[in-house]
Parts: structure tokens; C-alpha cells; sequence
């Protein structure tokens, strides 16, 4: 639950805040008397619910940040809440925001999700800023040796967008992506801060296009509960593009949700990820990383990365989940190096029904490996 939900369930249960009143605002679910913004965010044109981002990313330290979730009731949600199939219309969905912490990194951005002709035409983009100061380990540059880390400043401006369509009336959808940034590096060691500059010049841009499948079946956007979700996507980088550098991306992310009886659900994840037909040099941080909630970000890289997750959810009662999580990443420059090293993270977390209507939860994760302990603010799932 984030901080502005948590607010309004103190001054309800302290009393400074009449039931009444939350309920003329739209705060009440009349169904069961809880706390509930559907109302609030289908009804209010500028209604938002606010996100907090409590940041304790290992990678870049403690920070925070403020993003606003907007809900837009569409033409076709309002039609017809479900599709002929039964599965729900996901809504369009804004959201705006920034945050800092405390090693001098800031980002500011936004993005929209889209969709048409009863969930037919599936659309994403997002465009923001950051100046982001990290800890690299590993790149084709003198200095990433031994596990030991180059503290490196990025700085500059990105955009990406996804275009889904649906293959007749079936879960599969064929598509394409698009994404742009511009950006400056430096190295806090002077002789590697030269070294980026003469080999990655002062300034530089990634350019990139992709082809997209998915196959999607499950019951929510927000919150399964059930079905299956696979992702791939082969991206090219390419000077013709108007980027600096050339390789080939591939990703293929899975999320698999199983109902364990009426109370329980089994979630399994996993992703993969290569680079192939690459430049020379690339900047640090367009190689793939193992992204597990414990794990700072860029802390492992290579050409080839894998990542395995389960999470077991038990639905305490209709608004309250509790949930536990393990993952295991590994990353390599060889593809039959992959695993022979992991790296585990675990963890435990709850969510709140923030938004019946929607299947909405938020909710807090806390999660740890051998070196590192972070809390994540979340909104999801969280795999």
C-alpha cells in the first residue's frame, strides 16, 4: 500500500475522516466497505493515483520520487468490460513522475498503454531524462576486471514505443518496437573517463528497431491470477538507424500464473536475454544485466543473461496477499558459460486491492541476496 492509501485508512480508522465522507468521494467500495479508488479514477477526468518511489536500489542508493498512475475509462471498457473470450479490456494507462537518490542520480519521464477494437491493437511508449551515477563491472573497456567496479555517470534523453496487433481473434500478437537515446558517459578514474572518450566521443546515440511477438492469456493486466504471458523480441541497432553503434539484441521474457486451489497462486518467470553481432566497444550499460529484486541493476552483465523466478501468493482475505519470492540470474560472455555461476535472490512482500475494478494492487517487497538487501514499492505483481 503506498503512502497516500495508508493515509486515508488512518484518518478513517482514527476518525478524522468519516466513512461517509470517503464514500461521497469515491474512496469507499460500497461492495465491503474497504478502501477502494475505482470509482475515484474511473469517475475524476484528473483523478491519479499517487505512487510513491521509496528507492533503496543498491545500485544507486536511497532516494525517492513521486509518480502519478492514471486510469483512463475507454470507449471500449466502458462498451464492454470484458472481450468475447471473458478476459477483461485492460484500461489506458498514464504515468507521469520523478525521483532522485542520494549518490546525485535523478530521472524525470512518463509513458501511455493504449488499446483498441476490444484489446485488438495494443500500444506503448515512454520518453524520459535521467542522470544516473552506477557502479559498472564488467564491458570491453580497459578497467572492468576482477569483479571490481567503475563508478560512471550517464546522462541524457530516450524514448521507446510498441506497437501490438492481434492475430484474429487468438492470444498471438505480431508487431514492431522503436527505441532512441542520446546520452553522455564519464568515469569517475580519469585515465577510464579518457578511454570513454576517445572511444565513445563525447556524446553519442543508440538507435533501434524490433520485431515483436506475444502470447498472452492471462485473466488481468495489473494482477494475474492466472494464464500464461510470453514475450520475444529481436532488436537491431544500426548506424543506418541514426545510433553510433551496431548489435542485435534478443529477448524472450515468460510469466506463467497457476491457481493453487481458492486461496493460493504459484507464479513462475523467467527471462532471456543475447547480444550478438556487436560493435567493438559498447556503451556499459547496453549490455543485458540479471534483473532480480535483491540484485542491483548492472551488478552482472554479459553477452548472455538468464533469470528464473517463483513467487507463491496467499489471498489472506479479499483485499490482503501475502506473498514469498526466489530467483536465481546468471550472466556470461559465452553462452556455455551460462549458469555455471548464479546468483540467488529471495524475498516476501504483501499487496492491497487498491482498485477493485481494475484488479489494481500495490503493495511493498523486501528482498535480499548475499551482499544486498533492498525495499521495493510496487505496483503489480513485481516479477
Amino acid at each position: 500500500m503506498n503512502k497516500f492509501t495508508f493515509l486515508l485508512a488512518v484518518l478513517i480508522s482514527a476518525g478524522l475522516w468519516q466513512p461517509e465522507e470517503a464514500r461521497a468521494s469515491g474512496f469507499i467500495d460500497d461492495s465491503d466497505g474497504m478502501l477502494d479508488m475505482s470509482q475515484y479514477l474511473s469517475e475524476n477526468r484528473y483523478g491519479f493515483l499517487p505512487v510513491p518511489v521509496v528507492i533503496t536500489e543498491p545500485a544507486v542508493g536511497y532516494g525517492g520520487g513521486l509518480f502519478g498512475l492514471f486510469l483512463h475509462d475507454t470507449e471500449d471498457s466502458r462498451r464492454a468490460k470484458n472481450r468475447p473470450d471473458g478476459r477483461p479490456i485492460p484500461p489506458a494507462v498514464s504515468a507521469f513522475g520523478g525521483g532522485a537518490t542520494q549518490n546525485g542520480t535523478w530521472f524525470v519521464g512518463g509513458g501511455h498503454r493504449h488499446t483498441w477494437n476490444n484489446d485488438s491493437i495494443r500500444y506503448l511508449v515512454g520518453l524520459g531524462y535521467a542522470n544516473v551515477n552506477i557502479d559498472i563491472y564488467s564491458g570491453d573497456i580497459a578497467g572492468f576486471e576482477n569483479g571490481k567496479g567503475i563508478s560512471t555517470q550517464t546522462k541524457g534523453y530516450g524514448g521507446m514505443q510498441k506497437l501490438l496487433f492481434r492475430v484474429a481473434d487468438t492470444p498471438f500478437f505480431l508487431g514492431g518496437s522503436q527505441f532512441y537515446a542520446n546520452m553522455k558517459i564519464s568515469a569517475d578514474n580519469k585515465l577510464i573517463n579518457r578511454t570513454f572518450q576517445r572511444v565513445l566521443g563525447e556524446e553519442s546515440s543508440t538507435s533501434g528497431v524490433g520485431l515483436l511477438m506475444e502470447y498472452d492469456t492471462t485473466d488481468n493486466f495489473f494482477y494475474p491470477r492466472s494464464g500464461l504471458s510470453v514475450t520475444g523480441e529481436y532488436q537491431f541497432y544500426s548506424n543506418f538507424l541514426g545510433g553510433d553503434y551496431r548489435y542485435n539484441m534478443l529477448t524472450i521474457d515468460g510469466k506463467y500464473f497457476q491457481p493453487l486451489g481458492a486461496d493460493f497462486t504459484l507464479a513462475l518467470a523467467g527471462n532471456y536475454q543475447s547480444l550478438s553481432n556487436a560493435d567493438s566497444h559498447l556503451p556499459p550499460m547496453a549490455r543485458p544485466y540479471i534483473y532480480l529484486r535483491g540484485i542491483s541493476r548492472y551488478r552482472y552483465q554479459g553477452d548472455y543473461v538468464g533469470t528464473v523466478q517463483t513467487q507463491l501468493e496467499w489471498q489472506m482475505t479479499p483485499r490482503w496477499v501475502l506473498q514469498g519470492f526466489v530467483g536465481a540470474g546468471s550472466a556470461a560472455n559465452n553462452v556455455d558459460e551460462l549458469y555455471q555461476t548464479t546468483e540467488v535472490a529471495w524475498g516476501g512482500g504483501f499487496r492491497y486491492l487498491i482498485a477493485r475494478e481494475f484488479g489494481l494492487h500495490t503493495g511493498i517487497d523486501v528482498a535480499f541476496s548475499d551482499d544486498e538487501q533492498a525495499v521495493y514499492f510496487n505496483v503489480g505483481a513485481g516479477l
